[in-house]
């Protein structure tokens, strides 16, 4: 077998009929990314491959540190050509690393570049690559229609205009493009002056002033609103931890007066703050039928020094060890008593937590949903083949994988979605070795509907689409 070839990672008949009868022409839902609006709207063209590669990349930009990669060439003002070229050379030392078959799934798919990228091949490839780019449908919308996106939904903060998902909205094309709800920063009580000045830009967008915390759940609650009318229907959380401390109106009241007054809060206050705005934006998420996401157990920005140099998501953030089992479990039953629990994806970055996590979903499932909590797909650094095939095996034996609502890209490259490709591979082989042992009943037709389902169909009706 040929790497990178029609079969790759298809060992089984069973496994190429289910990807290739089934998974291959369905459609994508990218439910959670962080492609800019900016570019979807005016329809972004790039004139060489690192613009589109490189631009925004913190996974490259990490690999390429660990092999000796100086920053000029990462985040620096080095040359395009010169940045592709040291990763191309990078590229030589990621042997079984994702990146590696990532980017060869795309340089294969929309190139049609078939050779390995190396310090050898770089010029070759660049120039190829650079030749596609200049031809028609090779713009950020042309690559989702290339793509068969139907559905993106992007990460905005709730003080965001949404002036370019308007814009599309008055122009629609081929993709929906819709806004998803990310209010960490109103979070950041711990940090006064950067969280006072999130709170003066709320009350601008809100059109009213944000002075207690009473102020500050109107203020959201019109911007809510005003997300729900732009399309929105998912938000999202980036959390260190689950935040469910006890707390009193009373006692947030008066936290709130004392940061915005740019006073100190304690540890314990911050925590109070954080665990009554996470409660009340998922009851917000469940009176509009939103769906949330949490993300947690990221320890986001380690090297300080590259942090106020470059700032956050530039490659400098790892797994957390937080334990959130209690608290994730305090949280959803207090929003279940008040039937205020939302539809929810649930990913951890640590791998311990993922049987864990399978396990307290069933004790708050709930229809007429199916699968009314999901456990998210293997997320950022558990998005590679071994991370994904764990998630699957325990949502399979822990759960109920026939209504998994599978991947997503959480990229910031309109390249990115043959990451849906390689997971649907994943699960396709998965299910197809079963069959092989005779795990697994013969019948092609029936899991092939599981396959569909779990490519497209189940995430179509989960978020309504």
């Amino acid at each position: 077998m040929k790497y990178m070839d029609a079969n790759f990672l298809l060992d089984t008949d069973a496994a190429r009929e289910l990807y290739h009868r089934h998974a291959a022409k369905m459609p994508i839902i990218d439910y959670h990314c962080h492609l800019p609006p900016a570019e979807i709207a005016g329809d972004q063209r790039w004139t060489d491959i690192a613009q589109v590669w490189l631009g925004g990349d913190h996974y490259k930009w990490r690999q390429m540190r660990w092999n000796g990669v100086a920053e000029k060439y990462c985040t620096g003002d080095a040359s395009w050509h010169d940045k592709f070229v040291k990763f191309a050379e990078t590229m030589e030392r990621l042997v079984k690393n994702p990146l590696f078959d990532w980017s060869h799934l795309e340089l294969s798919r929309y190139f049609g570049v078939n050779e390995r990228l190396c310090g050898a091949s770089a010029e070759r490839i660049w120039k190829k690559c650079n030749a596609k780019l200049k031809e028609k449908g090779f713009s950020a919308r042309g690559l989702m229609k290339k793509s068969n996106v139907k559905v993106v939904c992007t990460t905005d903060d709730p003080v965001d205009s949404l002036e370019y998902h308007l814009a599309i909205a008055k122009r629609p094309f081929w993709t929906q493009i819709r806004p998803a709800w990310r209010s960490d920063k109103a979070s950041k009580i711990d940090i006064p002056k950067v969280w006072n000045a999130w709170m003066d830009r709320l009350a601008a967008a809100a059109k009213m002033p944000v002075k207690t915390y009473d102020d500050f759940l109107a203020a959201m609650a019109k911007r809510h609103q005003f997300f729900a009318k732009a399309g929105c229907v998912v938000s999202d959380y980036g959390i260190t931890e689950i935040f469910a401390a006890p707390y009193t109106e009373a006692e947030v009241a008066r936290i709130f007066r004392k940061a915005r007054a740019g006073r100190a809060v304690t540890p314990e206050e911050a925590v109070k703050f954080k665990s009554a705005w996470l409660f009340e934006g998922l009851k917000a998420d469940a009176k509009s039928n939103w769906t949330a996401q949490l993300h947690c157990n990221c320890l986001r920005d380690n090297n300080s020094a590259m942090f106020e140099r470059l700032g956050p998501d530039t490659g400098f953030d790892c797994i957390g060890d937080w334990s959130v089992t209690t608290s994730l479990s305090r949280l959803f039953d207090r929003l279940e008593r008040c039937d205020s629990l939302p539809r929810t994806i649930l990913y951890s970055l640590h791998p311990k937590d993922t049987e864990m996590l399978a396990t307290l979903m069933g004790c708050f499932q709930k229809g007429p949903d199916r699968g009314k909590l999901q456990l998210g797909s293997g997320w950022w650094f558990l998005d590679q083949k071994d991370g994904m095939k764990k998630q699957l095996e325990a949502l399979a034996a822990l759960g109920c994988l026939g209504n998994f609502i599978g991947m997503l890209t959480d990229s910031r490259s309109f390249l990115s979605y043959t990451r849906h490709e390689y997971f649907r591979r994943i699960l396709c082989q998965k299910l197809g070795q079963e069959v092989e042992n005779g795990e697994l009943p013969a019948d092609l037709k029936w899991l092939g509907g599981i396959v569909e389902d779990i490519s497209y169909n189940n995430a179509k009706n989960y978020f309504g689409f």
